[in-house]
């Protein structure tokens, strides 16, 4: 017997699933990353401009990852011949989530060094 009977594969229920936990993981590693520059009260708006950021481009930029797999036919949310272009999806969505509070934070960083 499969290990997952009654299972029905959904790809749209899987990537709303990895774009909310990837925009969790993508908070908490950005607010964990600029706490020590809003800590360090040095009175400079960059780390909240960053914190922004997040807002402002992280959240429509999660919702383009979703739209193509929320538009699938329920035929096709079930087609197994997508898993190669949803593991590539997931796997820049979640370099994303990851990669882009580091490059912010740094970023934001380098640019308060200047002042």
């Amino acid at each position: 017997m499969h290990a997952h009977a009654g299972y029905k594969l959904d790809w749209r229920r899987k990537i709303s699933n990895h774009v909310a936990y990837g925009l969790l993981a993508y908070t908490g590693l950005h607010i964990f990353l600029t706490m020590k520059e809003l800590k360090t009260g040095s009175g400079s708006l960059l780390p909240y401009m960053a914190l922004v950021v997040l807002v402002a481009a992280i959240i429509p930029a999660a919702r383009w990852f979703e739209m193509r797999w929320r538009e699938l036919s329920d035929a096709e949310a079930s087609d197994p011949a997508l898993a190669p272009a949803f593991r590539r999806e997931v796997t820049l969505l979640w370099l994303t989530a990851i990669g882009l509070p580091a490059a912010l934070t740094f970023g934001f960083m380098a640019v308060a060094s200047l002042f």
